[in-house]
């Protein structure tokens, strides 16, 4: 919430405040090297790229904003090489739609975060260099295959290349391989077994229209199926977990038939809606009744963790989990 992510001083803040499992979104370079972002074409928004040369590089340049059109650009990580990427200063995740030009643009931080650790410039890590660091810490890993912005294979590159924990000897045991895509997750379950035990499933299923956490017939697949598939763990954000009953929070359709299948759950992300007087945003949007004071955080918390019965939770500031977890002696 401090340090731009994906840098190795987010990653130690991390640690430092209790985080046992640390995650590297995984997406490719040019040369097809891969590297730590959130998405593949965030470049314009998590670095100075637009102020640099390599904005030549960019799939849409800056458009200044002009009457009710905002401003905007997409810089993608396929577009240049390892080698340029590292040339790249990261910078917390925002952009300035109302910015008429690239400098502009490169502002908009939330006013509940800060660029006050973004002074002195932060260091990107490739996919290799997270796991040493996170092994180095201590840590385990949660790497998260991104979907690819471009069409796939890419210069002969495909979705499963990607085998950089075989290669460097860390243990099955110690990774939960993430996708939004079911054809992943089925690949690595039938594939490499090992590692497909904690496969992750992050359920991409509310693309659907219609879509709804509590009504079990708009879901394509039913817990029961997902668990036939050799599923163990899906992953789904906080608000879809949980709903209000009598002013009270809790389980969701969707959590309670996935606690019944046998599936472990995930969630995120606790510490990314800023103050919760005025209902929280999306990340609360099940529970906006109720939200009217950051202390609804740890009701919020204790629901998922005791009702719902998560094994895991996302942070942006993992010390607000870790102090949970504490309290309760829990992992």
């Amino acid at each position: 919430m401090q340090f731009p992510e994906h840098t190795v001083e987010s990653n130690r803040a991390a640690a430092r405040m209790g985080a046992g499992i640390l995650e590297c979104d995984v997406t490719f370079t040019k040369d097809l090297e891969l590297v730590c972002r959130h998405a593949q074409n965030d470049l314009h928004t998590t670095t100075d790229i637009l102020a640099t040369s390599l904005a030549s590089t960019c799939i849409t340049p800056f458009t200044p904003a002009s009457g009710d059109a905002k401003a905007s650009a997409e810089c993608r990580t396929s577009e240049i090489t390892l080698a340029d990427y590292r040339t790249l200063t990261p910078k917390m995740d925002a952009a300035d739609e109302s910015a008429t030009t690239a400098k502009a643009y490169l502002g908009g931080t939330a006013g509940w975060r800060t660029d006050l650790y973004s002074a002195e410039p932060a260091t990107f890590m490739t996919h290799a260099e997270s796991i040493e660091l996170f092994k180095s810490l201590g840590a385990k890993f949660t790497p998260e295959l991104k979907a690819p912005s471009v069409d796939m294979p890419f210069n002969g590159f495909s979705q499963q290349d990607y085998d950089e924990y075989k290669t460097m000897g860390i243990p099955a045991t110690d990774v939960w391989l993430q996708s939004f895509n079911l054809d992943d997750v089925r690949y690595w379950i039938e594939e490499e077994p090992e590692f497909g035990a904690l496969a992750v499933y992050l359920m991409d299923e509310d693309e659907i229209d219609g879509y709804s956490p509590m009504d079990p017939s708009t879901w394509p697949n039913t817990m029961e199926d997902l668990k036939s598939m050799g599923v163990n763990y899906i992953a789904r954000p906080t608000w879809m977990l949980v709903t209000l009953s009598d002013g009270e929070i809790v389980p969701s359709e969707l959590a309670k038939q996935a606690k019944a299948a046998g599936l472990d759950i995930i969630t995120w992300t606790i510490e990314r809606s800023g103050p919760l007087v005025a209902g929280g945003g999306w990340y609360y949007q099940s529970i906006s009744d109720v939200t009217d004071s950051d202390g609804v955080m740890y009701e919020y918390i204790d629901a998922l963790a005791q009702d719902v019965g998560v094994v895991g939770i996302f942070s942006d500031w993992p010390a607000t989990v870790t102090y949970y977890a504490n309290c309760l002696g829990l992992e």
